[in-house]
């Protein structure tokens, strides 16, 4: 760990990257410091090949999913121009399942209007995105087409970006007028439970 990592506030996630190892490493709830450092969990990702965690194991979500290849990044939205992969986002309540890709629940429910850990839900097709600025209708084209995957319990519905200074609050703020019923629920298929 570097002598001084940026640490998401809140679930205080740290993301890092090994380019000369090709290696993502992510940790859950990290605290201390040089030569001290702690964390709740956390997960060590090849990216040569797109393995995923073995059933039943957490990473540093609580879906067992890697964090970083989910989340809104500025150079996809800006310098890019697209967004090319599914997104995370959290809910508040979830079930006792999971659905690939996710390979790990985090709740004691098992209320069936709850949704399970790795669903996935697209933005509808006949969403009209045309009043929203050029940057925030770059990710809802990527919610339409690649949509979103429940990684972790937090808010409902909120998306996960990098932490970058260049992003427009105000942009990304206007997010927020795409509500739950502008989604539909794209896959459900083999949901593994107690």
């Amino acid at each position: 760990i570097p002598a001084n990592p940026v640490i998401e506030p809140g679930d205080r996630h740290l993301l890092m990257v090994t380019q000369d190892e090709f290696k993502l490493y992510e940790l859950f709830f990290v605290n201390g410091g040089p030569g001290a450092w702690s964390a709740g969990s956390g997960a060590i990702w090849d990216l040569t090949n797109g393995t995923t965690r073995p059933a039943g194991w957490t990473s540093a979500d609580a879906a067992g999913l890697p964090i970083l290849p989910g989340l809104v990044r500025y150079d996809e939205v800006v310098e890019q121009g697209a967004i090319e992969h599914a997104l995370r986002f959290t809910v508040a309540l979830t079930r006792r399942a999971y659905v690939a890709p996710a390979r790990h629940w985090a709740s004691s429910s098992t209320s069936p209007l709850r949704a399970p850990m790795g669903m996935r839900v697209r933005l509808k097709a006949s969403y009209d995105i045309s009043g929203f600025p050029p940057h925030a209708q770059v990710i809802l084209r990527a919610l339409k087409r690649y949509g979103m995957i429940v990684a972790d319990n937090g808010s409902d519905f909120f998306l996960s970006g990098t932490a970058d200074a260049r992003w427009n609050d105000a942009v990304n703020n206007t997010l927020k007028q795409v509500r739950v019923g502008d989604f539909e629920v794209v896959r459900m298929v083999g949901v593994v439970g107690p």
